[in-house]
């Protein structure tokens, strides 16, 4: 079955690492999307949050989409673990 979960990223990046680190320990699967370091380059995060930082989850089960990586662990704990 594929995930409806989503996670765009940057490599190295550590806000990126404790949320996809918290998806793994709860055992969600989800697909990473790393994304370029330059924000220019980052034309598919736009399109799909409207911003270009990252972390950004989208949760196609739950119609949601959201950044920031507190928000995403709050998000994981309470609808997803």
């Amino acid at each position: 079955m594929a995930s409806n979960i989503t996670m765009y990223v940057l490599e190295g990046c550590p806000y990126c690492e404790a949320v996809t680190d918290r998806l793994e320990e709860a055992d969600i699967e989800y697909e990473r999307e790393e994304v370029p370091a330059l924000h220019s380059g980052r034309d598919e995060v736009k399109r799909v949050s409207g911003q270009r930082a990252v972390p950004v989850l989208v949760d196609e089960d739950h119609g949601v989409t959201m950044a920031e990586s507190e928000n995403i662990l709050e998000y994981v704990e309470r609808t997803l673990a």
